[in-house]
């Protein structure tokens, strides 16, 4: 009843733009914010992890190229308007279930490690996803360390921890 609350409240705040494909309660425009997010923690995203985007968007919500693009644009627009990660975590909660959240989390590691380096803002910032996500501590470490195996040494981790 609170997510209704607030889901009214924000469309009268900020009503759902009518040229967007995909409306504020789509998982997958949600999920994919989360992603943007993420690759843009360090500057403008590299053309790695632009095509690593449009891979993971177009496999894991089986969509072709010009929808993803428009996902993906449509993302790109509410994540500028986002204060906090709530707004999309919030969305994704009452979407999916714990094994499509984790694939989430994966997701934003598979993003992560794209360029080859691991900031410490882009770990913090999965660690805060992932908690909002209801993904435990020790399932996101698992996540980080099946994706850093697959990326090879080839990664430079400067995130403290794990």
């Amino acid at each position: 009843m609170l997510d209704g609350l607030r889901q009214f409240i924000a469309d009268i705040v900020a009503p759902h733009a009518p040229d967007r494909a995909f409306g504020d309660s789509d998982y997958r425009l949600a999920a994919t914010a989360l992603l943007i997010h993420v690759i843009s923690l360090d500057g403008q995203p590299t053309a790695t992890e632009q095509r690593k985007l449009h891979s993971l968007i177009e496999s894991h919500f089986g969509l072709d190229r010009g929808t993803a693009d428009r996902l993906i644009a449509d993302a790109t627009e509410v994540e500028g308007e986002a204060v906090d990660l709530y707004r999309f975590t919030s969305v994704i909660m009452r979407s999916l279930d714990e094994e499509g959240r984790k694939r989430i989390v994966q997701m934003m590691w598979e993003l992560v490690y794209a360029d080859g380096q691991v900031t410490e803002f882009e770990d913090n910032v999965v660690w805060r996803a992932s908690d909002l996500l209801g993904i435990s501590q020790r399932d996101r470490i698992d996540l980080k360390r099946t994706v850093a195996d697959r990326a090879g040494s080839q990664v430079k981790d400067s995130a403290v921890g794990g």
